[in-house]
């Protein structure tokens, strides 16, 4: 955090890039023909598998979807499909950064997150502690939701922070210790009318 006159500026934690891991392609080169039994590591055959159809055997938790959440790890892995099995497309490493959950299979939640990538996390990985990640250009925290107020803070993309509270346009958020109102439209892991407490 650097100091800029009475405000201060926030910055993104450094982020490793993603990884897109290619797994799939040497597992397949590297294992004997699939689905012979006996094979511990046999596949069933198409349309028999327990996870064929993520929406087949969905699992309610009562929870609305889609809902936000953010990642409950500093090193969260997003893949393909609903289970272990399934190549890792992703790899998060990023504690609290928030996702929306689109879908549910057992343990496994379909996530997407501010790009727009779209894959699967284990619930585990996941918790209900309510982040934003700051999306504009810039991003300016108030001392009342109000731009005529004094501004506390400025934060550029890619800041993630926690949500105090919601309610019309504005989001109360805690960003590198520092607290303060933000225009809800410059953040993302909130919906637009969603009242947060």
């Amino acid at each position: 955090m650097a100091r800029e006159g009475d405000i201060a500026t926030l910055t993104r934690w450094p982020m490793t890039a993603p990884v897109i891991a290619l797994v799939l392609a040497v597992v397949l080169v590297a294992m004997p023909a699939l689905g012979q039994e006996g094979d511990p590591g046999a596949r069933a055959a198409p349309g028999t598998e327990e996870a064929s159809s993520p929406h087949s055997g969905l699992k309610a938790t009562g929870l609305p979807l889609p809902r936000f959440a953010s990642l409950r790890a500093s090193e969260v892995f997003m893949r393909t499909g609903p289970g272990t099995r399934y190549p890792v497309e992703w790899i998060y490493r990023r504690r609290d950064l928030p996702v929306q959950i689109i879908a549910e299979f057992d343990t496994w939640r379909k996530v997407r997150d501010w790009n727009g990538a779209v894959g699967w996390v284990h619930r585990a990985m996941l918790s209900g502690r309510r982040t934003a990640i700051t999306v504009a250009d810039e991003t300016v925290l108030y001392r009342a939701p109000d731009t005529n107020a004094p501004a506390v803070a400025r934060a550029e993309p890619g800041v993630v922070a926690r949500i105090l509270s919601c309610d019309g346009g504005w989001c109360r958020i805690d960003a590198g210790g520092m607290t303060g109102w933000a225009p809800r439209r410059t953040l993302w892991g909130t919906f637009a009318n969603e009242k947060v407490d």
